[in-house]
C-alpha cells in the first residue's frame, strides 16, 4: 500500500503522524510511504532521517495526497486538504466528528473512509489510540493551569504547591479517567490539595488506592460538581464519553461562583468541552476570561509538546495502520473488531452511532 503523511496544518501543529522507526516498518513489509517535505521539522525529526529509514520525501501537500491510498495524519483534514481527498481514501486521523457537523458533512461528501483513532476501542472499553494523548494532556493541563493562575494572565496569582507557611492551591479534576488520573498524579506531586470527581465508584475507589488517601474523591453529579468547584483554584475537566460529545457538567451558574481569577482547563473541548462556557482556543492565544475565570481551551493540547506526543502517538498507532496496509481496509475492519470501532464514516455513510447521535444524524452499518 501506499501510504501518506502530509505535513500538519492546524493552528500551531507540530506534531507527525510518523517517525522514522514507524517508516521503517512499513518498508519491511514492502509498503510505500511518501512524507511532505519538513512535516516532521516540527517534532525534531528531518527530511534526511525519514530519507534513512526509507520514505520518499515529496515537495508538497498536494504530491503526498495525491499518491497515497491511505493518508496517516494527527489531526483532522482542514481548508485546501479537502480539494485534494479523493473518493476511496483511506484517512487515519483524529476526528472528533462528533462536535463538528461542518467536518462530517465535508468527510460524507468527498466519500473517503475516515478511521477515526479515538473510537478504536477494546472489548475492556479502554481507547489504545486515545490513551497515549490523554496521558500527554493530562499532565500538560495541570502545568497550563498553572500557566492561568499567573496574575499576568487573570489569574489569582497562585503557586500551586504552595511554599512553607502558605497552603497549596485546591486542585478539581472531574472525570477520573486516563487524563485526569495523569493530572492528578502531576497535582499531587507539586504538593496541591486534589479532589477527583467521577460517576464509577469502583474507579474512585482505584483512585484512592493508588494514591494511598492523598486524594478526595467524590462521586461526580451535579450537587458535588458545584461544591468542589467553588472553592477550587484550578479545576480540570476531564470528562469523556467515547465518540460522544461531551455533557456540560458546569453550568454559567456553577462559573458565578468561583473565585474570581480561577483557572479551567478543559481537556474535553475536542469532543465540545464540559462546560457552558467552553470555546475553542488556540495555541497562540490559549486563553480567555469569563465571569472572573481564566479559561484555556486548546482543542490539540498535546501539540504544544510534540517531541514527546508524535513519539507517544506513534507507537499506539502503528501497529494498526500496519494492518490496514497489510490487509487492505475492509478486511482489517472485518477481522478486528477495536479498528472496526474506528470507523466514521465510509463512503458518503456516517458509521459511528454514537457521533450520529450527537449529531442527530442517521447512522447506517457497515457491510462487507
Amino acid at each position: 500500500m501506499e501510504i501518506g503523511v502530509p505535513k500538519e496544518i492546524k493552528n500551531m501543529e507540530k506534531r507527525v503522524a510518523l517517525t522514522p522507526a514507524g517508516v521503517e516498518a512499513f518498508i519491511a513489509k514492502g509498503h510505500t510511504v511518501y512524507i511532505e517535505k519538513e512535516a516532521g521539522i516540527g517534532s525534531g525529526l528531518s527530511d534526511k532521517a525519514f530519507e534513512r529509514a526509507g520514505a520518499v520525501i515529496l515537495p508538497d501537500a498536494d504530491s503526498v495526497w495525491y499518491e497515497a491510498e491511505m493518508i496517516v495524519k494527527v489531526k483532522e483534514p482542514l481548508g485546501h486538504e479537502f480539494e485534494i481527498m479523493r473518493p476511496g481514501q483511506i484517512l487515519f486521523t483524529y476526528l472528533h466528528l462528533a462536535a463538528d457537523r461542518e467536518l462530517t458533512l465535508k468527510l460524507l461528501e468527498k466519500k473517503v473512509v475516515g478511521i477515526a483513532y479515538e473510537t478504536i476501542q477494546r472489548e475492556d472499553g479502554s481507547l489504545p489510540l486515545l490513551a497515549p494523548m490523554s496521558e500527554v494532556a493530562g499532565r500538560l493541563a495541570v502545568q497550563m493551569g498553572c500557566y492561568c493562575l499567573e496574575s499576568k494572565n487573570g489569574g489569582r496569582g497562585m503557586l500551586l504547591s504552595g511554599v512553607p507557611g502558605v497552603p497549596p492551591a485546591q486542585v478539581t479534576i472531574i472525570g477520573g479517567g486516563i487524563s485526569g488520573l495523569n493530572a492528578a498524579h502531576l497535582a499531587v506531586g507539586m504538593g496541591a490539595r486534589v479532589t477527583i470527581l467521577d460517576i464509577d465508584i469502583d474507579r474512585l475507589r482505584y483512585l484512592e488506592d493508588i494514591f494511598h488517601s492523598r486524594i478526595v474523591t467524590m462521586m461526580s453529579n451535579p450537587a458535588n460538581i458545584a461544591e468542589s468547584i467553588a472553592g477550587a483554584d484550578l479545576i480540570i475537566g476531564s470528562v469523556l464519553i467515547p465518540g460522544a460529545r461531551a455533557p456540560k457538567l458546569i453550568s454559567r451558574e456553577m462559573l458565578s461562583s468561583m473565585k474570581t481569577g480561577a483557572a479551567f482547563v478543559d481537556i474535553a473541548i475536542d469532543q465540545g468541552g464540559c462546560a457552558e462556557s467552553s470555546r475553542p482556543t488556540t495555541h497562540d492565544k490559549p486563553i480567555f476570561e469569563e465571569n472572573g475565570v481564566v479559561h484555556y481551551c486548546v482543542t490539540n493540547m498535546p501539540g504544544a509538546v510534540p517531541v514527546t506526543s508524535t513519539y507517544a502517538l506513534t507507537n499506539a498507532t502503528l501497529p494498526f495502520a500496519l494492518e490496514l496496509a497489510e490487509k487492505g481496509c475492509e478486511k482489517a475492519i472485518e477481522e478486528n473488531i477495536p479498528l472496526a470501532k474506528g470507523l466514521n464514516v465510509f463512503q458518503g455513510q456516517l458509521m459511528n452511532d454514537k457521533v450520529a447521535d450527537s449529531l442527530k444524524m442517521e447512522c447506517s452499518q457497515y457491510i462487507n
